[in-house]
């Protein structure tokens, strides 16, 4: 009797091994607490980028009568950026494996639930995936605004931050970020070097240049009004920088934490280079040098941050510092085009400079996913083959880059036009444009 009831144990025990076991090794993948706690928390930092950080970085650089004009344009991109990447842009961006754009099946958020994950972010809500990739799409069109300040009217830049966001945005991070053929390519780009700061600096200087000069450029004195807000600005940019390539890991780990490394080591490399040349060149090192070549530093980091080591962080923050200091200087008078805080000189370049130091430093190690668990390696490494890649990566951005922003401004400039009139521009666009001003 015994012996009868032990066999029917074990029958159960085989059948509970056999059957439930494979099932509950097949359930879907688990959202993870600490991951969730991580990612929320970079989400904020890079939204404080924006709001307020940009837009202080931004107003104390131009001149008194155009610094409310300024902050209303990264307020603006705010606003209407997280709205139409909730109506279509996370949709056409991440959901979807089309190799040139997504599809609209979580427009408007369609189908996304409480437990619902990104394929891309297995760990975190999807909701929160959408969030975090959406402050990123929001800083990415702030930041053209930068270029252009002082002269585009605000309706127009509403209207460019709006089909921008389709037209450029969308599509670049489907292609490098969301299974798109780029990514496809092995292009690597941790935190945004082709996505963010490529089309964020080719997309400014392709408007200043389409827009034209400012009144009086090269001529007035165009010295910022108060660079302790830029001051400001930058520390909260760079702070929150560490949400954007930090959480760029999609998870709360090691790759992480050596992407804020990395990040942080590049700004103060960069911070240091931009003086040192300031001072040789021009006798003392300025405050907006300082400023500036940290946020060179930090800019050129971000595509490599989570595939490099942190000495190559110092490495390649000090290349960007010496770089893009030439960029805003000889390259900028030389070329005489008014890109009017630098948005080219210092994302632009430093974006395609990322890209590249991709190439040479990417280490394997630091490099694993999913889709290569053997890690991919640059020139350092041996394999030479990777800054091709990224070399691709960057042209192709480059060029979509250039012709969507041209076509985005020609129509807008059909529509409802691009610059304000020259009574409006010597005014000032706080009174002009928004009938407020800065009183001291």
């Amino acid at each position: 009797m015994n012996s009868t009831r032990l066999s029917i144990q074990i029958a159960y025990l085989c059948s509970f091994i056999f059957t439930v076991s494979p099932a509950l090794a097949q359930e879907g993948p688990k959202i993870d607490s600490a991951d969730t706690t991580f990612i929320t928390l970079c989400t904020a930092l890079v939204l404080l980028m924006t709001l307020p950080g940009l837009a202080l970085f931004y107003s104390g650089m131009v001149r008194k009568k155009n610094v409310l004009g300024t902050m209303a344009q990264s307020f603006a991109a705010t606003a209407i950026v997280s709205i139409l990447w909730i109506v279509a842009g996370y949709s056409l961006a991440f959901y979807g494996d089309g190799p040139y754009l997504g599809t609209l099946g979580r427009a408007f958020l369609s189908g996304v639930g409480m437990d619902t994950v990104n394929p891309l972010a297995k760990t975190i809500p999807e909701i929160l995936f959408m969030a975090y990739q959406m402050t990123f799409a929001v800083i990415t069109c702030a930041l053209v605004g930068g270029a252009v300040a002082d002269r585009m009217k605000f309706s127009a830049f509403c209207f460019f931050c709006a089909i921008w966001l389709f037209v450029v945005y969308v599509p670049t991070a489907h292609w490098v970020w969301g299974g798109g053929f780029l990514g496809q390519m092995n292009v690597l780009d941790f935190a945004g070097g082709t996505v963010v700061h490529i089309n964020a600096g080719v997309g400014g200087l392709v408007a200043a240049l389409v827009i034209g000069n400012r009144q009086g450029y090269g001529r007035e004195n165009m010295a910022p009004f108060d660079l302790s807000l830029a001051v400001i600005g930058t520390g909260l940019l760079w702070v929150g920088w560490f949400g954007f390539n930090g959480g760029s890991a999609l998870g709360a780990g090691s790759r992480a934490v050596f992407a804020i490394v990395s990040t942080h080591l590049a700004a103060c490399a960069g911070a240091i280079v931009w003086s040192f040349l300031e001072w040789t060149q021009r006798g003392r090192p300025s405050v907006l040098g300082l400023i500036s070549g940290a946020v060179a530093g930090l800019g050129t980091i971000t595509p490599a941050s989570g595939f490099v080591l942190p000495w190559h962080g110092i490495v390649i923050g000090a290349v960007a510092g010496g770089v893009c200091y030439f960029a805003c200087t000889w390259l900028k008078q030389k070329l005489k085009y008014d890109d009017t805080l630098d948005v080219f000189g210092v994302h632009g370049v430093g974006g395609i400079l990322g890209m590249l130091a991709v190439g040479v430093f990417a280490t394997a190690r630091l490099s694993v996913s999913p889709e290569t668990p053997a890690g991919l390696s640059g020139l350092l490494e041996g394999n030479s083959y990777q800054v091709v890649v990224q070399a691709m990566g960057i042209g192709v951005t480059i060029i979509w880059c250039v012709f969507g922003t041209w076509l985005c401004l020609k129509i807008i400039d059909l529509t409802c036009g691009l610059r304000v009139t020259i009574e409006e521009e010597r005014q000032g666009l706080d009174l002009s444009l928004h009938g407020e001003s800065i009183h001291q």
